[in-house]
């Protein structure tokens, strides 16, 4: 494993690493991809000939000479890969998503096309997919009767946006509470985690601004600097010689053919990388975004509540101060179960996206009951109702993360991020795997989130483990027990302990541009 300290930047030990793939693992995903490819080709031409039955959406007969609504070949994925395990997501829970979730029957006639109910309920499943990173998401409890308390008196809807008739005294009340956890001048809440980036970046950044983003970058960011009209360039995820080659060219060169300077130049990266488990290597990009003067848009979904001492979050896990990062968003969707997102920083700043941010002007107000479970919730991690549950819960999650990373390595599955990080990635790679992970779990009262292309990488299909301070080691222990037995099932043991460092991954000099002046 590759431990960082790198000249002091780090006050503490950065453990983060990927096995490399195995060649023969490689080489049989592939051949399995390509396979199906060939068999999905000859069902679409059987489907073509009538000879099996055609269910995928298609231009009426009348319309053949129009403009195609349905453009076949990129319907090809979805109807003949995707369909075939479609059964592992979009299951429908009905219960609380804590710990432990009851889920509905369903079965599929038709090769997963449509699926029936059956009427039965699945009780105490394991829930090991959810971001229920610090147990909120619960219906017993304070946060509940505050809420329940708060529905009764203000309603559940405020009909209205911020600026019109929809800022409730609530609303401050939660955006100075937050300005105080993040440990900044001021705050502003939103009623959507995706808009929140999607809608505030075009608000900093335009045409003659140039944005550096991660390669993982979540798709809430992508979508958010597309819409900017800002150029775009892409760096190796966490790679920090990539990040600083990009920002060395950007000021040398200026933007292309004017050769003028950019007239901003905004850094992306979260806080922890939901699909790979990775923490962002904060003290290095903060130490690059002074060196060379650019700006720091830090996105804390996943990282809020679930890292740090006191569950501040990436800034407070390196021990850094809040002032060096400029735009600080996170949401309240995960660690704290609610809904919405927040973005925090100088009073200036804020004060300009209450006027200038779509998401501000356009979107109705958060809903009272949901305020009320962030005030609730985040108070409670603070210590300030009183109690030590907040703090025992932050440490309980990093304890349970250790443990189950821990448990998982030692059992021989390759296990990607950081030791840190509740999010855990356990590979397949296989096609054929994805769908058999996913339904052999749940034969087993786990129920757990796979994920395959175009999320990831077409060769890098893996189940993601979501920890919560609210699993005991009793459920986790089970969940080991049960993993390391379909592990043997499927031949999911694939480590051979051969650790690749983050920072000695490839890495080429390519630029990929997004939008050109």
């Amino acid at each position: 494993n590759h431990i960082v300290h790198n000249g002091g930047l780090y006050k503490r030990p950065f453990n983060e690493a990927f096995e490399e793939t195995p060649m023969l693992v490689a080489v049989l995903t592939y051949v399995g991809y390509g396979v199906l490819t060939l068999f999905g080709y000859l069902r679409d031409f059987m489907r073509q000939w009538k000879i099996e039955k055609c269910q995928n959406a298609t231009e009426r007969e009348e319309q053949k000479d129009f403009v195609p609504l349905y453009q076949d070949f990129e319907n090809f994925y979805n109807r003949n890969l995707y369909m075939r395990i479609r059964d592992s997501w979009n299951r429908p829970i009905c219960s609380v998503p804590g710990a432990k979730v009851d889920m509905m029957e369903r079965v599929s006639h038709d090769y997963n096309w449509t699926f029936t109910y059956t009427g039965r309920v699945i009780k105490d499943i394991i829930n090991m997919g959810s971001y229920n990173y610090l147990g909120f998401a619960q219906n017993v409890g304070a946060c509940q009767e505050a809420a329940a308390k708060v529905l009764s008196q203000y309603g559940a809807g405020v009909c209205s946006t911020r600026q019109e008739m929809g800022n409730l005294d609530k609303h401050e009340e939660l955006e100075k509470l937050v300005a105080r956890f993040l440990g900044v001048e001021s705050a502003m809440a939103y009623g959507m985690g995706f808009a929140t980036n999607s809608m505030n970046i075009p608000a900093l950044v335009g045409k003659g601004c140039l944005i550096l983003s991660d390669e993982l970058n979540h798709a809430s960011l992508v979508l958010g600097a597309r819409l900017s009209g800002a150029t775009i360039r892409i760096f190796k995820h966490n790679n920090m010689q990539s990040l600083e080659k990009l920002l060395k060219d950007a000021i040398v060169h200026g933007q292309p053919r004017t050769r003028r300077p950019w007239k901003k130049i905004l850094i992306l990266v979260e806080g922890i990388y939901s699909m790979e488990g990775s923490i962002v290597r904060l003290p290095e990009v903060i130490a690059l975004k002074k060196k060379y003067k650019s700006y720091l848009y830090l996105d804390e979904a996943h990282s809020i509540g679930a890292l740090g001492p006191s569950g501040r979050g990436v800034v407070e896990y390196f021990g850094l101060n809040p002032e060096d990062v400029d735009v600080m968003m996170g949401t309240f969707t995960k660690s704290f179960g609610a809904a919405g997102g927040y973005i925090g920083g100088k009073k200036e700043l804020i004060d300009y996206l209450r006027t200038y941010s779509h998401s501000a002007v356009y979107a109705t107000s958060m809903s009272p009951p949901v305020v009320e479970q962030i005030i609730t919730s985040v108070k409670c991690i603070m210590g300030e109702d009183g109690t030590t549950i907040g703090e025992a819960r932050v440490q309980q999650l990093a304890e349970n993360t250790r443990y189950f990373r821990r448990r998982l390595k030692e059992m021989g599955f390759i296990i990607y991020g950081n030791e840190d990080s509740p999010v855990v990635p356990l590979m397949l790679y296989m096609p054929a795997k994805i769908g058999a992970f996913g339904r052999e779990m749940l034969k087993r009262n786990i129920g757990v989130v796979v994920v395959g292309f175009p999320a990831t990488p077409i060769i890098e299909s893996r189940a993601r483990f979501c920890l919560s301070a609210a699993h005991t080691k009793e459920m986790l222990d089970t969940a080991l027990k049960e993993i390391n037995e379909v592990g043997d099932l499927l031949q999911l043991k694939y480590s051979r302990r051969r650790l690749v460092p983050l920072l000695d991954r490839p890495f080429d000099e390519t630029t990929y541009e997004e939008t050109e002046d």
